[in-house]
């Protein structure tokens, strides 16, 4: 894995840029926590399973917590940290991408709105006032940490 790269996406993708560390990421978002379940849920090999959730461990994505029902051996439920849970924004951008450029025949698989007040919600970019700012309408600027 080469967390030495100057490039942030290419850091951010050693970490989380597997498919199924993806879709890990998405069913604990939705509050799969136990081995078991996520194996089921996703349909991936217990093999694959482990090394994607030991990656997602090992860099503070999912915390690792023993549980032990009655009678059976220690198991561990893993749970989203709170860097973990600032991932839900990028599964919403790619949700919201593949609803858009991909669209499935029977709509989309879930709807974001704002529990406040209900109205619907969509990932964009913000200024540092809050306000949105079109995708057409961002500079990337590169700095010294990241020579061209």
């Amino acid at each position: 894995m080469d967390l030495e790269c100057s490039c942030a996406i290419a850091r951010t993708l050693a970490v989380i840029g597997e498919r199924w560390s993806m879709l890990v990421l998405r069913e604990a978002s939705g509050g799969t926590t136990r081995f078991a379940d996520f194996r089921d849920n996703l349909g991936v090999a217990s093999d694959v399973l482990t090394d994607r959730l030991a990656t997602l461990v090992e860099h503070g994505v999912l915390a690792k917590e023993p549980y032990r029902e009655a009678g059976a051996r220690t198991r561990y439920e893993y749970r989203l940290t709170p860097i973990g849970e600032e991932l839900q924004v990028v599964l919403g951008a790619l949700q919201q991408w593949g609803d858009e450029h991909l669209p499935w025949h029977d709509g989309p698989s879930v709807i974001r709105r704002d529990r406040r007040n209900g109205r619907p919600i969509h990932i964009g970019y913000l200024d540092d006032r809050g306000r949105e700012v079109a995708p057409h309408n961002v500079d990337r600027i590169r700095t010294a940490a990241y020579p061209a």
